[in-house]
C-alpha cells in the first residue's frame, strides 16, 4: 500500500473514532448502540365482587333507608359467605372467569331478596355498623324476622298485647305505626236512697285508660301490605312504659278492651296514662229537699 492511501486509511479510522467520542458523550456517555428493552409482563386483575356495606356508623336501632348503604368493590377471595352481594360475576382475567364466578355463587345465597340495597330498607340495625363495614343479615333485622320489636322498642317501653275484634279495633282501619287511645268498659253497682227505701242498680262504665299510644303490631303483621287500607286483626300489639303496662293489665282483667284510632297529627301529643284505674266505685251521698240520694262517682 502506497503511503497516500496508508495515511487516507488512518485519517478515516481517527474521524472514525472521535465521531464515536462525541456522539457517545452527546448521549450522556451511554453507547449509541440502541440494546433491546424486555416489556414487564402485565399484573392480571384481582377479581372483584360488588358488597353492600355502611355509608355511615349506623347505631342500634337505626331504621335502615337506601341512602345507608352503597356497593363497594371487594376482592372476591375474601368476600365472606354473610356477605350481601349484587351476585353477579366480577371481572376477572380469562383463566379465573370460572374461579370468581364460584366466589359470587358461595355469596349469592345469603343476598336478602332482589335487590339488596331496596329490600335492607326499612330494616332495623341489631348490632352497631361502622363505616365501610358489610352489611350482613345477622347485624340488621326486619318485620317477621325474630327479635324484631325488641329493636323496634323505644328504650325503657314494653310491648302488651290486647285481643281486639272488628268492633272493637276501628273496624280494621287500625295499622301498625297507628296511634290509638286505649278504653276500658265495665259494668258498675249504684246505690240510690231515697223515701222509699234504698234501691241497688247496675251501670256501664266507659273509661279512657292510656292515650296516644303507639300500635307496634297486629297479630304477627309489623307493617302492613303494600296498598293495604285495613288489616282485620285478633291481637294488637302496643308500646307501653312499665306503669302503663300494670294498667292496662288491670283494665283487661276488669273489663273489655277497645281502642280508638288517633289523628296523624297528634303524634307529638301527649302519651301514658290518663289517670290511675279505679279498682272501687266512689259513693257520694246527695242531700236534696230532705231527700238522700247516693250516686257512684270516678275518681
Amino acid at each position: 500500500m502506497s503511503p497516500v492511501r496508508l495515511l487516507i486509511v488512518l485519517v478515516a479510522a481517527v474521524s472514525a473514532i472521535g465521531l464515536a467520542v462525541v456522539l457517545q458523550r452527546a448521549l450522556g456517555g451511554k453507547s449509541a448502540a440502541p440494546t433491546a428493552m424486555a416489556a414487564p409482563a402485565p399484573t392480571p386483575n384481582k377479581p372483584m365482587t360488588q358488597v353492600l356495606v355502611a355509608k355511615r356508623d349506623l347505631p342500634i336501632g337505626t331504621r335502615l333507608v337506601a341512602a345507608d348503604v352503597t356497593w363497594q368493590a371487594w376482592p372476591s377471595d375474601a368476600v365472606n359467605g354473610a356477605f350481601i352481594t349484587n351476585g353477579a360475576a366480577p371481572a376477572a382475567p380469562d383463566g379465573k372467569v370460572q374461579a370468581a364466578k364460584a366466589a359470587v355463587a358461595a355469596t349469592a345465597d345469603q343476598m336478602i331478596g332482589g335487590d339488596p340495597a331496596k329490600v335492607v330498607d326499612g330494616a332495623i340495625v341489631r348490632d352497631p355498623i361502622l363505616t365501610g363495614e358489610p352489611i350482613t343479615p345477622r347485624k340488621i333485622v326486619r318485620g317477621g324476622e325474630g327479635g324484631y320489636l325488641s329493636v323496634v322498642l323505644t328504650p325503657g317501653k314494653r310491648a302488651m298485647a290486647v285481643q281486639v275484634t272488628s268492633d272493637t279495633a276501628v273496624g280494621g282501619f287500625i295499622l301498625p305505626g297507628d296511634r290509638v287511645d286505649v278504653l276500658m268498659t265495665r259494668e258498675g253497682q249504684v246505690n240510690a236512697t231515697t223515701e222509699n227505701g234504698s234501691a241497688t242498680g247496675k251501670v256501664v262504665i266507659a273509661e279512657t285508660v292510656l292515650q296516644n299510644i303507639r300500635v307496634l303490631a297486629l297479630d304477627q303483621a309489623t307493617a302492613a301490605e303494600k296498598d293495604a287500607k285495613s288489616i282485620v286483626a285478633a291481637t294488637a300489639t302496643l308500646e307501653v312504659g312499665p306503669v302503663e303496662a300494670e294498667a292496662l293489665a288491670r283494665a283487661k282483667a276488669m273489663g273489655s278492651v277497645s281502642l280508638a284510632l288517633r289523628a296523624y297529627t297528634d303524634l307529638g301529643g301527649p302519651s301514658g296514662m290518663t289517670r290511675p284505674v279505679a279498682v272501687n266505685d266512689s259513693t257520694v251521698r246527695i242531700n236534696r229537699g230532705g231527700t238522700t240520694t247516693s250516686v257512684a262517682v270516678r275518681p
